[in-house]
């Protein structure tokens, strides 16, 4: 598949930031899930563990989109 521009409201958008904004808006309901449950209390730096938790996000996101 080939990424092509999406045309929202007359403003071409890159269907990477597309893609950046579904893994943010994934990050908050999984932060929250962390947060509720105490885990991020046994993560030695929890906002290097949430980036690499996001990066993980963006990019099962990006490779399903790819298929």
């Amino acid at each position: 598949m080939r990424f092509v521009e999406i045309d929202l409201f007359g403003v071409y958008v890159a269907p990477m930031s597309l893609m950046l904004l579904a893994a943010w808006v994934a990050m908050i309901a999984l932060r929250r899930v962390a947060a509720r449950y105490g885990l991020l209390r046994h993560v030695w730096h929890p906002a290097l563990f949430m980036f690499a938790i996001y990066m993980i996000v963006l990019s099962s996101i990006v490779l399903t989109m790819a298929r």
